[in-house]
């Protein structure tokens, strides 16, 4: 278990944390979802476009890597977030399953597009993948200067809100859904929580340093 500020469930590796008590955590989340600590694939996160294709376990977090794309049955694909939006991208005819980080930047330059990409490059079908977007900070409360809403909402439309004080804000979710059912994506989910105000959710807008939540996919063995 991890403690102040990173209590009581981290799991990001990079943020200041106790590596066993991360280490711990892990293996948890592993025995949770019913696999083994070995067949969690985890990312260097950098808020880029780069989509990796694994067929099997690494040893190691994907090198800046911010989406992952698996047909390989009980290999769990782990995005880490605390406020970036977690997608999760699966269709289950084709057994092809993929995580994805999309914050701002990445959101930006198309993270989500490429990885539908590669989807369909490993035999995924849009009209059959279904998604996922996780909490995440909400448009009410991820309040930004007016020059960068406007850059965002140029490449992502639909991202533009107010913030509750009436402010240029952002919100990637409605910006991302906006972009998966242009792309052809019928099927989509969204978390409505907001990382910001679940007070038992990791924030970085909220509190700095924290931890980071996981979101995890997976092909049923």
């Amino acid at each position: 278990m991890s403690k102040a500020p990173y209590d009581s469930f981290n799991l990001g590796d990079h943020v200041g944390d106790d590596a066993g008590a991360v280490e711990a955590n892990r293996a948890r989340l592993a025995s949770g979802v019913g696999l083994t600590p070995d067949r969690l694939v985890w990312m260097e996160q950098v808020h880029g476009r780069t989509v990796a294709v694994v067929d099997g376990p690494r040893a190691q977090p994907l090198e800046a890597t911010d989406a992952v794309v698996t047909k390989e049955p009980g290999l769990a694909l782990a995005v880490l977030t605390a406020d970036c939006v977690p997608v999760l991208l699966g269709d289950e005819t084709a057994g092809v399953v993929a995580a994805v980080h999309a914050g701002r930047v990445g959101a930006r330059v198309g993270v989500v597009v490429e990885t539908l990409k590669t989807m369909l490059a490993q035999g995924a079908e849009l009209e059959r993948i279904e998604v996922l977007l996780g909490p995440s900070v909400c448009g009410e409360c991820y309040e930004v200067p007016a020059d960068m809403q406007r850059d965002v909402e140029k490449h992502l439309p639909g991202s533009a809100s107010k913030s509750r004080k009436g402010t240029p804000a952002l919100d990637l979710r409605a910006g991302l859904w906006n972009q998966l059912a242009s792309a052809g994506v019928g099927r989509i989910g969204v978390d409505p929580r907001c990382t910001f105000e679940e007070k038992d959710l990791f924030s970085h807008r909220r509190q700095n340093p924290t931890g980071r939540l996981a979101s995890v996919v997976w092909i049923e063995p």
